[in-house]
């Protein structure tokens, strides 16, 4: 039997929740009891180095309280997110909270190489997949949240929006983010819509895992200290539970996920609190 939660009755959808934060998210929302929509590229049998798929996402949705739906999705094609939209109004008629998670990350991101030694598709896959399906998922959700006059978008970005992190066009495309975060937050103030950029710090991914077992971490990067993929999954569940007061304070605003912790009491799911961005270390 489900446990009531914070979240029970409200409808997600997490973008991007195969593996890494939008998984983080998707299962700490499901924790709080909602009803998450995962969707992503990897939705069964697939050729992806690294693990996890929305199918296996959804089921860990659901195993922790929620109730988890994998859609296969390319957020790259927009009749395919409009689809996803269309499917959530057809099955429940409405939705509270999105996360924007989806993103590629080129082979060449942590490669050191400049911006004119790497495939000019490195700006394609970051910008043109996770700048701009967050744009298109947002206007999308939008809508029925206007109707409704309430909502929740959160869009995952990084410290990366202020300071060089990786790659030209991954410091280019999370610090468009957080334009767009504030630029819509803006325009859905008055409808009592509130849109927040979430920063992780150093999040010990799949990817992560995978570099570890290789031994192929960059030197500089102590692993013990990362924060898990649900510790900003936390995050984005403590904006998502709190009242519409408390989100429109946060609202068009790049928020640590270290700094929500404080506010709202959470810590990772080992106890700890992570140290935040790589921004906040070297303040």
């Amino acid at each position: 039997m489900r446990t009531m939660g914070s979240l029970d009755g409200q409808v997600c959808l997490v973008a991007g929740a195969s593996r890494g934060v939008g998984k983080g998210c998707a299962l700490e929302l499901g924790a709080a009891g909602a009803t998450v929509y995962v969707t992503g590229r990897t939705a069964g049998d697939h050729r992806h180095p690294l693990p996890g798929t929305v199918a296996a996402t959804a089921a860990e949705v659901s195993a922790a309280g929620g109730i988890g739906i994998s859609v296969g999705c390319d957020h790259r094609d927009d009749r395919a997110v409009e689809d996803v939209f269309h499917q959530i109004a057809e099955e429940h008629g409405r939705i509270d909270v999105v996360v924007n998670s989806a993103f590629i990350i080129p082979d060449e991101l942590t490669s050191g190489r400049p911006f004119w030694d790497v495939p000019l598709s490195n700006w394609d896959d970051m910008v043109g997949v996770g700048t701009r399906s967050a744009y298109v998922t947002s206007a999308l959700a939008a809508r029925p949240m206007v109707a409704a006059g309430r909502g929740l978008i959160v869009n995952i970005s990084s410290s990366g929006a202020i300071e060089y992190a990786w790659s030209v066009a991954y410091g280019v495309g999370k610090c468009a983010l957080d334009r767009l975060t504030a630029d819509t937050a803006h325009e859905l103030a008055p409808h009592g819509v509130s849109v927040v950029s979430l920063w992780p710090g150093f999040v010990r991914t799949e990817r992560i895992d995978m570099a570890v077992k290789a031994g192929l971490v960059p030197a500089g990067l102590d692993v013990s200290r990362a924060e898990s993929p649900r510790f900003t999954g936390r995050a984005a569940a403590a904006l998502a539970s709190a009242s519409d007061t408390e989100r429109a304070r946060w609202s068009g605003r790049a928020v640590a996920s270290r700094d929500l912790a404080d506010h709202f009491a959470f810590t990772d799911v080992d106890g700890r609190l992570p140290d935040g961005p790589l921004h906040d270390r070297k303040a």
